[in-house]
């Protein structure tokens, strides 16, 4: 049986001109380490597809703006955008600013947003990078104790999330994780960092605290997770450019282009 024809140069080549364009959202700080953090993880996720082009914008604080990619893609001739908001959960800026700025959007874009990054296991899995190169090992899981800090929200299925995400990270096999927000005022009824790791060296086989901070870039609240995590043995880094997350990205950019193109296909 004959083998199908591979496609041409110029078939693939044509092909990733009519890729939407991957618009990476982030919230935006005023710590120059947060725009830094994020540009390096949309750097490395480009990384992983040559040919795609990749934006990133800011919700607040830096540049570039939203609205000013926007604009800036539609003059390119642009029309089919992949909107992704850089957040682990669906809370307040996945559900009402993200989607209010991209209604101003040029008529000539199509625009699609994807979904969030959390959950993934592939997040699950940056963690656990982050806490190995904080100096464990995977043989000191059984008697250690994580906090997975996250900054917190008042939304109750973002409170969820990371409350599943602490058990998924549990079944790893680590002694014990707790979820922690930096912030008691949108806590939710979850403890902050500094009470959750007293509340691990209370428990019954642990050996050590970890503190994992379940935030992408650093700033204001992740450096409030740190100052919380005074009394752990360990301080894991944030996400940042894991390449899980790069990996992760075009997960959820290949799911959003994928449902476009169903819904195109069925009308």
């Amino acid at each position: 049986m004959s083998r199908p024809a591979l496609p041409s140069p110029t078939t693939t080549l044509a092909r990733k001109r009519c890729a939407p364009v991957l618009l990476v959202i982030a919230h935006g700080s005023r710590d120059p380490r947060h725009a830094a953090t994020v540009q390096a993880l949309v750097r490395r996720a480009g990384a992983l597809r040559p040919g795609l082009r990749v934006e990133t914008a800011f919700l607040d604080f830096n540049l570039p703006s939203v609205p000013g990619v926007l604009d800036r893609l539609a003059a390119d001739g642009v029309r089919d955008v992949v909107a992704l908001p850089l957040l682990l959960t669906r809370a307040f800026h996945a559900k009402a600013d993200i989607p209010a700025v991209l209604r101003q959007a040029p008529p000539s874009l199509r625009i699609r947003q994807a979904e969030v990054l959390g959950p993934s296991p592939l997040l699950v899995e940056a963690v656990e990078r982050r806490l190995y190169e904080a100096g464990l090992t995977p043989g000191d899981k059984s008697a250690t104790g994580v906090v997975l800090a996250s900054a917190g929200s008042t939304d109750p299925e973002a409170i969820a999330v990371i409350a599943e995400t602490a058990r998924e990270l549990r079944r790893t096999g680590w002694c014990s994780v707790r979820p922690a927000f930096a912030s008691a005022v949108v806590s939710g009824g979850v403890p902050r960092t500094e009470d959750a790791v007293r509340a691990l060296r209370a428990e019954q086989g642990v050996r050590r605290v970890a503190v994992a901070p379940y935030v992408i870039a650093p700033g204001r609240l992740p450096d409030r997770i740190a100052a919380g995590a005074a009394e752990a043995d360990v301080l894991a880094d944030v996400l940042g450019p894991a390449p899980e997350l790069a990996r992760l990205l075009l997960e959820r950019y290949d799911a959003a282009h994928a449902a476009r193109v169903a819904v195109a296909h069925s009308a």
